[in-house]
């Protein structure tokens, strides 16, 4: 009788287990925003104030690199994100976003990248080259964006508005864009402005406010962005060539200071609306999708780190439908800002307090 009972109660749950609880792995870490792994174990971070630490997964040792560039280190700038190609092998091509002061007393967002020999001391980047540094440059401390992507053969990254909304819809400024490069930094043939004049060849979509999250669909060939919108707004979007997606003549965000909605409608015909949008706001700081075996049922979800709102957001896509949603963690209590996982398929989070997760 007991064990018929236990059947039914196990047929009635699903047979499911609660899921383990995060690893804290080390909460030493100065501001992170961006990692990548470099090696198998060997995690690299960047903190925004422009410093860099490889990780050790297996023994927790934290390990300061050189080599780093001059960062704008104000308001939501300094180093910011790292990524490795899809066919990275250690010692290959590391890139890296960051603020890069000018002259003026303004900063650009910049791409560069370098190599990493972690087996020579000390820790150095090495033959080290910056690929672009953006038209972008404002004096506000907002909007840098700033995520990588990579697809087969080229490179792919976001920059927000930098807190001047109309930079958005420009197409002379890189600001409120995301930009497609080949890895060496040349301009891709194809790319959807190249012979327009007056517009910046390296736009591949613009009308953008501040993507903080970047995803390569490899399977399906598609790019997928997170972008925080004002008060409420956050919108999940499918990235397509050429495209306008709206920033800020449309918007589901308010203004800070009153109640009316950004921009003179919600949506319009010749504007690419979201797959997805928050209101309220969670503040998106990542994303990925997941395609590991540690959680199987994650299989081709869409995971973005929470900072206003403190958890882990999980989009289950349909096609390139978002049909459902969930959200873990929240009981970390923590601003989940990057995310990426390892040959394994296990999660890790990094917070803006300095904790570095396994999940």
């Amino acid at each position: 009788m007991k064990t018929l009972l236990l059947l039914i109660a196990t047929l009635f749950t699903g047979g499911l287990q609660a899921a383990p609880a995060p690893q804290l792995l080390t909460d030493k870490l100065n501001q992170p925003w961006g990692m990548a792994f470099v090696a198998s174990g060997q995690l690299l971070i960047s903190e925004r104030a422009g410093t860099l630490q490889l990780f050790d997964t297996a023994s927790g040792n934290l390990a300061a690199v050189g080599g780093t560039p001059d960062v704008w280190f104000n308001g939501q700038g300094g180093l910011l994100d790292i990524a490795v190609p899809p066919d990275y092998q250690p010692g290959g091509w590391i890139y890296f976003t960051w603020s890069a002061p000018q002259d003026n007393g303004k900063a650009v967002t910049a791409l560069g990248r370098a190599r990493l020999d972690i087996q020579r001391q000390p820790l150095q980047l090495h033959n080290w080259q910056t690929l672009l540094k953006t038209r972008s440059a404002t004096a506000s401390g907002q909007h840098f964006g700033s995520r990588i992507a990579f697809d087969e053969q080229h490179v792919f990254f976001s920059i927000g508005d930098r807190g001047e909304r109309g930079l958005a819809q420009r197409l002379d400024s890189h600001a409120g864009k995301i930009l497609r490069l080949t890895r060496d930094g040349t301009i891709p043939a194809d790319n959807p402005f190249l012979n327009q004049p007056d517009a910046l060849p390296e736009i591949w979509s613009y009308g953008h406010r501040n993507p903080q999250g970047l995803a390569y669909d490899r399977q399906h060939k598609r790019l997928w962005a997170i972008e925080h919108g004002p008060r409420g707004g956050d919108e999940i979007n499918l990235i397509k060539p050429g495209q306008n997606y709206g920033w800020p003549v449309v918007s589901w965000g308010k203004e800070y200071w009153n109640p009316m909605f950004v921009g003179e409608s919600r949506s319009r015909p010749d504007m690419t609306d979201p797959v997805k949008m928050y209101d309220p706001s969670i503040a998106p700081g990542s994303l990925l999708r997941y395609s590991g075996a540690a959680h199987p049922h994650w299989q081709g979800n869409l995971l973005a780190g929470a900072l206003k709102l403190q958890h882990l957001n999980r989009v289950t896509l349909q096609d390139t439908e978002a049909v459902a949603e969930e959200r873990l963690l929240s009981e970390l209590n923590e601003r989940l800002r990057a995310l990426t996982t390892d040959t394994q398929g296990r999660l890790y989070i990094a917070t803006d307090t300095g904790k570095l997760f396994r999940y």
